[in-house]
Order: structure tokens, then C-alpha cells, then sequence
């Protein structure tokens, strides 16, 4: 049995990793789960999974947890504060670890379990696409394993010769690859005219035409700034220059991504647009494990279809190429200025189509410096978005006065 602990287990990811593991009794225990402050969600998992310990981020939701558990007469652990997610990644009792912690946040836990040597189930891209190479230092150190949950990466990963390591330089070389092929729904803005942009709303950027995502990611699938993350993300995961990294669009999400190689064939894996697959894939690999999920009716299909990236209309993901060029600090100043952009929008703040500004304005004006440790990482992630809240700001005062900028 493996013992797992879930980071963010109260989210999308989370949830969807829970029901696989409901689906497989016996074969994956929960030992540890954590959240940031759904007490009452958390609780409900608790109960029905009995892990070791349940951290909480928030301390005061730890507290209210804690009181719940103790009235119903749980004797689980409770742990408080940011640090608790390190403790719980790294325990002597955890064997794998779902990383699935949204954004910056999950870097610090992500990075600590690959240093204790865990297989590490990477859902979190955020924390790669920051630390990059220290990653995959803290992989090779630990002697972990690492394999990928997002939909993109995993199809990429059950594209590659049986036995590729990801984080192996060299890996996609001696494999024959050509280029990998990053397959994106386009969004619910598509079609959209780029004028109209500006007046969408946060309940229509989240209203996903194919996938059930919280919010910030869905907001990023608007932006198809996931995209531009997925292309740092793949970088990193197998050793891939950015030109050999493609973004295709694809409506109908049912190919999740392709791996052309060197002989001209493209292999490719499909599916329905359901997270619990990649989950699974990741959970039991290299078996393959129940995961709830309806097969592909290839008769009712109407057609699988594919359009170039316009990046007009998607300038994120430009912007996540030249982080990634740029290397270094880079992509960490990316996420952090898109973290805060993303949040403006969803509070109201900030215009849809006003976010690409944002992280572009944030990326020319922040410093690119070598990439030597985490120290250095959040001083130029907190650099970013306190520039990144600045520009906010004005952007803000200047639409609530109508003067021009």
C-alpha cells in the first residue's frame, strides 16, 4: 500500500485524487492531507479517510478543525501555519505526495518532498516553473521520483518510452523526440472578439467549456497564461528547449497532448477531458488503476479539430517563452506578477484583457538574476508582486477616473 499525503486536498485536485483512492481500496492510504482553511471540507475528509495528521495553513481554521475533530472523538494530529505542509511532505510515514497546492504557495512543501526523497505527484506547475533547476537539484539529491498530474504532462509522459525519467537530461534526446506538441482547449473565450475582452467577468473567464477547475486555474486556461506555464513546466519535466515546444489548439480537449519523434510518427493520448485520469495514470504508474471515468465514445465524436496559437489574442503565452529564454529569476516574476493580476481580476480590480499588460509591464521592469537558492527566489517573488500590486493600482485608479494612461 502506498502511504500518500495530499496537499490541497479540498481542492479540485484533491478531491478528484480522494475519490481515485476511494476507488481503490487497499491499494493507496492517506496519511497525511492538508488544506489552507475549508475546515469544514477538511473535517468531512478526515472522517471518512482517517489520516495520521491534518495541517491547515491558516491557524486559526487549524484550531477550528482541531475543536471539530476533538467533539467527534478523532485522535488526528493537527498541524498549523505554512510550515506544516513541509512537515507533512517530508514525514517518515508518507511515501508519495500529491502536490497540488495552487501557485507559489505549494514551492516551499513541492520542494521539500523531493528533497526527503518521495515520489512526488507533481499537480502544482507553479512550483517548477519558479525554482526550475533547484528542483530538479532537490530531485537528484533526494533521489525522488517525480511524475506529472497535469493532463498536458502526463500525456506527454505516457507518450515517452517506457522507463523515461523525467528530470533527466539528455532523456528526450536519446528517446528520438522531435518536438512535444502542448494540445489547449483554447479557453471560453475562443471566439470571442479580442474588443470584447475587456467587459468579460470573473464568472465567465471561470465557466471552462470542458474541465471543472477552481478559479485562479480556470482564469489562467482564460488567458491560456496555463499554457505558457505548461510550456516552463515541460521545459523542465523533459529536458525540452523552448523550440522544441509547440502549443496547438485543440477545441474538443480529447487529445491532451502529442510527442512527435524524429521518424515522423506523433503519438498521442486521449481521453475524456477528466483529471482523475492523469491522477490515476500518476497514482498506481507504471500500472494502470479504476478511476471513475467515462471511456471515449469514438462514434459520437464529431471530429477532433486544431487551430494554430493566436497569440494576438493569447499574448501569455509569449510572455511565458521569454521567461523562459530569459531564465534565471525570470519565470518566478512571471507567476508572481500573474498571481496578482489573476487575483485583481477575480475581485473585481482589474480588467480581463488589462492582465497581459500587467505581468509584461512587471517582467520589463523586474531584474533577471542567476537562480542560486530559495532565499534569492522570494525576494524576487515578493519584488514582483509587490510591482505587480503597484501596477494594479494605477491601472485601477486610472479606469475608476477615465483618464488615459
Amino acid at each position: 500500500m502506498m502511504r500518500l499525503a495530499v496537499l490541497g486536498s479540498t481542492g479540485s485536485i484533491g478531491k478528484s485524487t480522494l475519490d481515485v483512492v476511494r476507488r481503490n481500496a487497499g491499494r493507496f492510504g492517506i496519511t497525511a492531507l492538508a488544506a489552507r482553511g475549508d475546515v469544514d471540507a477538511l473535517f468531512a475528509q478526515c472522517v471518512e479517510f482517517s489520516p495520521r495528521v491534518a495541517a491547515m495553513s491558516d491557524s486559526g481554521a487549524a484550531e477550528r478543525l482541531e475543536a471539530k475533530l476533538r467533539e467527534r472523538g478523532l485522535q488526528i494530529e493537527v498541524l498549523a501555519g505554512p510550515q506544516s505542509l513541509v512537515g507533512v511532505a517530508t514525514a517518515a510515514d508518507v511515501d508519495g505526495v500529491m502536490a497540488a497546492i495552487v501557485g507559489a504557495a505549494g514551492l516551499a512543501s513541492s520542494i521539500a518532498a523531493a528533497r526527503a526523497g518521495k515520489t512526488v505527484f507533481l499537480a502544482n506547475k507553479e512550483a517548477l516553473v519558479m525554482s526550475g533547476a533547484l528542483f530538479m537539484r532537490a530531485l537528484e539529491e533526494g533521489g525522488a521520483t517525480l511524475l506529472p498530474v497535469d493532463s498536458e504532462h502526463s500525456a506527454i509522459f505516457q507518450s515517452l518510452p517506457r522507463g523515461f525519467a523525467c528530470g533527466r537530461p539528455g532523456a528526450l534526446e536519446a528517446a528520438g523526440v522531435r518536438r512535444i506538441l502542448l494540445t489547449a482547449s483554447g479557453g471560453p473565450f475562443r471566439t470571442t472578439p479580442v474588443a470584447r475582452l475587456r467587459h468579460v467577468t470573473p464568472e465567465q473567464a471561470c465557466a471552462h467549456p470542458n474541465w471543472v477547475m477552481g478559479p485562479k486555474i480556470s482564469v489562467d486556461s482564460a488567458t491560456m497564461m496555463n499554457k505558457g506555464l505548461e510550456v516552463i513546466e515541460a521545459h523542465w519535466l523533459f529536458g525540452a528547449p523552448p523550440e522544441a515546444i509547440e502549443v496547438l489548439v485543440h477545441p474538443q480537449s480529447v487529445i491532451h497532448s502529442m510527442v512527435e519523434y524524429r521518424d515522423g510518427s506523433v503519438i498521442a493520448q486521449l481521453g475524456a477531458p477528466d483529471m482523475r485520469t492523469p491522477i490515476a495514470c500518476a497514482l498506481a504508474w507504471p500500472e494502470r488503476v479504476e478511476a471513475g471515468v467515462e471511456p471515449v465514445d469514438f462514434a459520437r465524436l464529431s471530429g477532433l479539430t486544431f487551430e494554430a496559437l493566436d497569440v494576438a489574442r493569447f499574448p501569455c503565452v509569449r510572455l511565458a517563452y521569454e521567461a523562459l529564454r530569459a531564465g534565471g529569476t525570470a519565470p518566478a516574476t512571471l507567476n508572481a506578477a500573474n498571481e496578482i493580476a489573476v487575483e485583481a481580476f477575480l475581485a473585481g480590480r482589474l480588467a480581463f484583457d488589462a492582465i497581459p499588460g500587467i505581468i509584461e509591464a512587471v517582467l520589463g521592469e523586474a531584474g533577471v538574476e542567476p537562480l542560486a537558492g530559495l532565499d534569492q527566489l522570494a525576494v524576487a517573488d515578493n519584488e514582483a508582486r509587490a510591482l505587480a500590486s503597484r501596477r494594479v493600482s494605477r491601472v485601477a485608479r486610472t479606469v475608476n477616473t477615465g483618464a488615459g494612461e
